[in-house]
């Protein structure tokens, strides 16, 4: 059989020449379409961490719950915002089993023997649950925010939080830099350029799909499977063909207050520009998904802490444990001044982004290896839960519950995800 083209590599070239390309509102009507909309739209943001947290001074006492809670010491920045948010303790995954995964199943619930003699696998991530549904509406269906050397920093296998409706990782933009230049940077391509790279990507596509179409005759399942995979690489690159045809002629947005980040930020000058730049797509409206796996390591250096984060994790009375409670203390500060600005920025209406956002910051690992009663704090009135609340379900409430419940009271159409059995009907306003 002759040999065909069908490499990793050509597929990248092929993805390369159709770079999603960044759109404004105006694709609804500009201003005057947003003003005369019934109601802002509903938009997700999830923040996920690794090494978890300090488990004495993070979580607020279980036998205080309600709105009449102390707020506990790493938790303290946030005391301007606690209307706004609530902590949810029990929850968990119970098919997770990975010490440091912190990340991976986060968002998915999955099971990652779930697939039949593979040793790893994994289901959608709730943030593209909700992007297929709202993704029609914007330039970007999600946007994928993520850090250098994830690894390092307590995150699992992926790219980012996000895992696409086959199980695959999707990529995210590691530093300010790069999420900068996706959203707003000029293009250096004329109109007429980008068109003839998109027709030209999609004759590329075409070519690939026909030979691999030849080569399903007589292969073995293994490569089936990498067939399967195949095809659907295809697909999506065709469906972000058809994205960039749509908005190749709209401008890109000119963010207030945003200018050109400087190369080599990290810790916590880095995750504030990454807010700052997610508050921005939201306000122009360039994605209502987002995702961001933030960074440990660098965070502790910028703080000034030479414990090593994995160390951390694993602390005990003395510097481990006064690391992680600094940790804590700027993750908090960050979020709040994250949550700040989501309240400043004002929707057509005059309510605030924040109206209509719902904002998660948790992680799959409580601390050390523990995997039960991961730390979760809602924010937002996206989903139309209670706020202001300390929240304790029964031991091991499956965490995708909680992914239902704010799925369903954002809008978003679905009965099931990952390994939920029902939504958190107790946590909702």
């Amino acid at each position: 059989m002759k040999s065909l083209p069908l490499s990793r590599r050509t597929l990248l070239r092929s993805a390369g020449s159709t770079v999603a390309l960044p759109w404004l509102e105006s694709i609804s009507g500009g201003a005057t379409a947003r003003a005369a909309a019934a109601a802002p739209p509903k938009r997700f943001m999830f923040l996920g961490f690794g090494f978890g947290v300090t488990n004495e001074t993070w979580y607020p006492d279980k036998a205080r719950v309600g709105g009449d809670y102390p707020l506990p010491a790493g938790l303290m920045p946030l005391e301007r915002h606690r209307g706004n948010f609530s902590v949810v303790q029990g929850l968990g995954h119970r098919h997770v089993i990975d010490g440091h995964f912190g990340s991976t199943f986060w968002l998915t619930g999955a099971n990652r023997y779930g697939k039949a003699g593979s040793s790893f696998s994994n289901t959608i991530s709730a943030d593209q649950v909700a992007a297929e549904q709202w993704g029609k509406e914007t330039r970007f269906a999600s946007l994928q925010l993520d850090t250098e050397k994830a690894a390092d920093q307590g995150h699992g296998p992926g790219l980012s939080l996000a895992w696409d409706a086959t199980g695959r990782p999707l990529a995210g933009l590691t530093t300010p830099v790069l999420a900068y230049h996706k959203l707003f940077s000029a293009e250096d391509m004329t109109l007429e350029e980008r068109q003839t790279a998109i027709a030209s990507g999609r004759s590329v596509l075409d070519a690939l799909s026909a030979d691999a179409t030849r080569l399903q005759r007589g292969v073995t399942a293994a490569d089936a499977r990498k067939l399967d995979e195949y095809f659907e690489s295809i697909r999506d690159i065709e469906r972000r063909l058809a994205r960039d045809e749509r908005w190749i002629s709209v401008p890109k947005p000119r963010p207030e207050g945003i200018v050109e980040p400087q190369p080599g930020l990290a810790g916590e000058p880095e995750i504030k520009l990454m807010y700052d730049l997610a508050v921005a797509a939201f306000a122009t409206d360039l994605t209502r998904v987002i995702t961001y796996r933030q960074p440990v390591v660098s965070l502790l250096k910028s703080l000034g802490i030479a414990v090593a984060a994995h160390d951390m994790s694993h602390y005990g009375p003395g510097p481990r444990q006064q690391a992680s409670e600094a940790r804590d203390l700027a993750q908090s500060r960050l979020l709040a001044g994250l949550l700040d600005r989501l309240g400043e920025v004002k929707e057509a209406d005059g309510s605030s982004l924040l109206d209509h956002t719902t904002v998660v910051y948790g992680s799959n690992i409580r601390t050390i290896h523990y995997l039960d009663n991961c730390p979760t704090l809602v924010a937002g009135g996206g989903s139309g839960i209670k706020l202001g609340e300390h929240v304790v379900m029964p031991d091991k409430t499956p965490l995708s519950n909680l992914w239902l419940t704010l799925l369903q009271g954002s809008g978003v159409k679905v009965d099931k995800h990952g390994d939920s059995t029902g939504p958190l009907d107790g946590l909702r306003a």
